[in-house]
């Protein structure tokens, strides 16, 4: 494969904001990179020193107003978070919570005397803050929150509590060590009535880093990985908060405590300030496959050097990835994390679109939340099932610290809880698949806490969202023709995939309608008795997605060569997904025995197709060796010329 098709690659899979891409790759360079073996303590010292060394030219703070030192630009601000997944993952969640959730917070749900306050010196890291939402007692279900913020017209401030140990705010970042303020998310109290949830600009610390009165913080503990981000606990003992610290962008409270919104159905307003945030959820599944595509690129390079086992009449022993089985693991791993880079390209650009209009799209921010949603469960799932993958192909050396793939997977792990657990968002994803339930309640709201009837789900909604006359017209080229098309026929992958989506939202409506014809009364029923039909509703959904979203990338590939390559990678993709998912399309009579058997066939022949260019597909994602930062890689390949030079010495011992 020449270094053109490979720069080819990389500038498709760079994309909009390949100049961001490129900035980080030049201006951060070892000094950035993850120490093997810190204490906590280290690591916590240097990602505190280093959040404030970030180049201004990276675009981290990008999403920031540019009149007070950002560009507004919301997807190059994700995607230069998501190079520092790359990177340090402690780095990316330390300036995700430090310009993302923090400073993204004050954007979002504050005016502009919030704005002007606080926003330079947030862009800065001189006001380092915490995003204090989650709570011991409610981490998803956030409307649930329990500490509360009661207002005093007497006063004209709010009294700010934590009423009982299950309402501590946990898990908080920045929390422990460096955050000086946080946004305390709360329940709203005024002429005694609750509003629901807001959001209040509260400082935790003095200048001289001790806690403010009626503040008590503490350290979240040991953790399995991200020893640089200081997580940590807060509780409030009847803080008093200033009226003008609410944020108070989508409800306000005037000295008299009088509670006024433009947003008149408390959850509505409530789902229209978390829509805000959603950049944070979008950052977190970007970094997730950010540090997947690490992991694979030390493993398939590894697997380029890495001897073992000889075959009869060899000279040398047989390197790791020329074996099936090495291949099988390795390649649709790598052809599933194309996908969801192409994938997580559409959503970025989708959310950039959205935020820059003048006019709220309700429509469309609601697809942007589920499309959030189901991309970061599907990516973080990716990432921490590939990079665990990654570990075992480099057998021994990948549990060592120094090859990085350890720290990798340790770092990861908790992507799959946090901005939203996997399980719960999948749910999301789902309801807004179903047209009338998603209308009259929102797509964030929790399962069965409204009363279910029949007529609230109609029908479900297939939207293309990439490419769509090319998706259409490549759909329509095999309607009916399915036994006649050969397997890697694109057309039928889309129509496979579309057809296995819509069957099982039909299925999971009709079960939800009987359901609410027999438990009327019992909507929490209702919605539990289908669970899991949800949950493969909206996985469907998602891949269905991230295929249409490779086709689309693929068409911006402006070399034959590279074109090729990426469709063969797109076809592998396309049918491993079938292959995993076999019993459904065989139970449902979409797939016939001898085609089920065609497919594992079509697949160890793309496998074999694939071998040559595994080297190629993974330099294309251009993480620089640096960051890679495994001794493997520097190793192993004198390692084994070594050993050559060796057996060549002993056979011409035994010749003479």
């Amino acid at each position: 494969m020449s270094d053109r098709v490979t720069a080819v690659l990389t500038d498709v899979l760079d994309g909009r904001w390949a100049h961001i891409r490129q900035a980080v790759r030049e201006r951060l360079g070892a000094e950035f990179v993850t120490v093997p073996g810190e204490t906590g303590d280290q690591a916590r010292e240097r990602i505190s020193r280093l959040i404030r060394e970030l180049p201004a030219d990276v675009g981290v703070a990008a999403a920031f107003p540019s009149r007070y030192g950002g560009s507004d630009d919301p997807g190059g601000s994700t995607v230069a978070a998501e190079m520092l997944g790359q990177v340090d993952l402690s780095l990316m969640v330390k300036a995700g919570v430090q310009w993302g959730l923090f400073g993204g917070a004050v954007v979002a749900l504050g005016t502009e005397r919030h704005h002007e306050a606080y926003l330079r010196d947030i862009l800065t890291a001189d006001l380092m803050g915490c995003f204090a939402m989650t709570e011991t007692g409610h981490g998803s279900d956030v409307q649930q929150l329990r500490t509360t913020c009661t207002y005093d017209p007497a006063s004209q401030s709010f009294d700010l509590h934590t009423p009982h140990e299950a309402a501590r705010k946990d898990y908080i970042g920045n929390a422990a060590r460096d955050g000086r303020m946080a946004v305390v998310f709360a329940q709203l109290v005024t002429g005694g009535k609750s509003y629901g949830v807001h959001a209040w600009l509260v400082p935790i610390r003095d200048e001289h880093g001790n806690p403010m009165p009626g503040v008590t913080l503490g350290d979240a503990g040991a953790k399995a990985g991200l020893l640089g981000v200081d997580n940590g606990r807060i509780s409030f003992d009847h803080v008093v908060v200033p009226r003008d610290m609410l944020l108070d962008r989508y409800g306000q409270v005037a000295a008299d405590g009088t509670y006024t919104s433009s947003i008149e159905n408390d959850t509505r307003r409530f789902f229209t300030m978390l829509g805000t945030l959603v950049r944070g959820r979008v950052t977190v599944g970007a970094a997730a496959s950010a540090a997947t595509r690490s992991a694979l690129t030390i493993a398939v390079r590894y697997g380029e050097t890495r001897r073992q086992f000889t075959s009869p009449g060899a000279d040398r022993e047989i390197v790791l990835n020329d074996y099936l089985a090495h291949q099988r693991k390795l390649l649709p791993a790598l052809a599933r994390s194309y996908a969801y880079a192409f994938a997580q390209e559409e959503l970025a650009v989708t959310m950039a679109e959205i935020f820059a209009l003048d006019e709220p799209d309700e429509h469309r921010q609601r697809e942007l939340e589920s499309r959030a949603a189901g991309l970061k469960a599907m990516q973080t799932w990716h990432a921490t099932r590939t990079i665990q993958m990654c570990r075992e192909a480099c057998g021994g050396a990948g549990y060592l610290a120094e090859n990085r793939i350890a720290g990798l997977k340790a770092d990861t792990d908790v992507f799959t809880t946090f901005e939203g657990d996997n399980t719960v968002l999948l749910q999301l994803v789902a309801k807004g698949l179903l047209t009338g339930y998603r209308d009259a309640f929102g797509s964030l709201d929790g399962w069965g806490r409204a009363t279910f009837v029949a007529e609230q789900v109609r029908e479900m909604v297939l939207e293309r969202t990439a490419a769509r006359s090319l998706i259409h017209r490549l759909v329509d080229a095999v309607s009916g023709r399915d036994e006649e098309v050969a397997v890697t026929d694109r057309g039928w992958h889309l129509a496979a995939f579309e057809d296995r989506e819509k069957h099982i939202l039909e299925g999971a409506i009709r079960r939800l309608r009987n359901g609410a014809e027999t438990k009327k009364d019992r909507p929490f029923e209702i919605f539990n008795d289908v669970q899991d039909h949800v949950l493969a509703a909206a996985t469907a959904h998602i891949e269905r997605i991230t295929l249409e979203a490779f086709v689309a990338g693929i068409e911006r590939a402006d070399d034959p060569a590279a074109r090729e390559l990426l469709s063969k990678v797109c076809d592998l993709y396309a049918l491993t997904t079938i292959e995993a998912d076999k019993a459904w399309f065989l139970e449902h009579g979409r797939l016939t025995p001898a085609r089920s058997k065609t497919i594992t066939a079509v697949i160890n022949d793309l496998l074999r197709e694939l071998r040559p260019h595994m080297r190629a597909l993974v330099d294309a994602f251009a993480v620089p060796d640096e960051w890679l930062n495994a001794a493997i890689l520097r190793e192993e390949p004198a390692r084994q010329e070594a050993m050559a030079k060796q057996d060549d010495a002993l056979r011409a011992a035994q010749l003479t």
